[in-house]
């Protein structure tokens, strides 16, 4: 029951993140930066962490691990590369707009929305308080991810029709995530290579997405202090509470 609410809460993040897109964003910068401290303190004071564990418990070799780190890293720069270097070419000529590219953003965020609601699932299987840690930070970023697609694909003319499709697809998948998490029992070798890979992917989307948004339009000591806010809070929970 609890990781079903959790992901339903993810899942709600990222319809709020969008539904922003469409209405306001005051003050969103701070909200991105202090998601992205968050974010950076799960991976590095609770996943890698636990991954380290994991590769002494299972008896397997670093390496594998760190490969998949690195993987998840890469991998999602690739897809977001792939689908932003048209993009970046046309604007050579002059403004053009592509629903296409909307659309691609979008259905890459529905792939990532089931990877997050079945990370929570997996996080609890490792323990409550991982789970409670992951189940924080995708709820941060999910934020972001549903602003962020949003906006590109209002950039790309998509009709607001089209992006309240998409972000009701979105809502779904973090829940099929986490039920999926609770029909499938992981060894403790699998759940090491899964948190890696996972870990990756969240060190990508908060260094090259999340926070380089926190501080587009300007240096701001807020969206500083906020990162660094969000950082400690990691911290101090997976450190004290968790």
């Amino acid at each position: 029951m609890t990781i079903l609410l959790l992901t339903l809460v993810a899942s709600l993040a990222a319809l709020v993140g969008g539904t922003v897109a469409l209405r306001s964003r005051t003050q969103l910068h701070l909200a991105m930066a202090l998601t992205s401290g968050l974010v950076l303190g799960l991976v590095a004071f609770d996943l890698l962490p636990e991954i380290f564990e994991g590769i002494a418990a299972a008896g397997i070799d670093a390496a594998m691990p760190m490969v998949l780190f690195i993987s998840g890293f890469l991998l999602f720069h690739i897809v977001e590369k792939l689908i932003l270097v048209h993009e970046g070419a046309e604007e050579q000529y002059g403004p053009h707009t592509h629903p296409k590219l909307g659309i691609a953003r979008a259905l890459a965020l529905t792939g990532h929305s089931f990877l997050d609601g079945l990370s929570i699932g997996v996080g609890f299987q490792v323990s409550n308080a991982v789970g409670y840690a992951v189940a924080l930070a995708v709820i941060g970023h999910r934020f972001a991810d549903g602003f962020d697609t949003a906006n590109f694909m209002i950039l790309h003319k998509n009709s607001e029709r089209h992006i309240r499709q998409f972000m009701a697809i979105v809502i779904a998948m973090p829940i099929l995530g986490g039920l999926a998490s609770l029909v499938i029992s992981f060894s403790e070798t699998t759940l090491t290579l899964y948190l890696s890979l996972f870990a990756g992917i969240l060190m990508y989307i908060a260094a090259s997405n999340i926070l380089p948004q926190a501080h587009t339009k300007k240096a701001s000591y807020r969206a500083l202090g906020c990162t660094l806010i969000g950082t400690v809070a990691m911290f101090v929970i997976t450190r004290f509470i968790g």
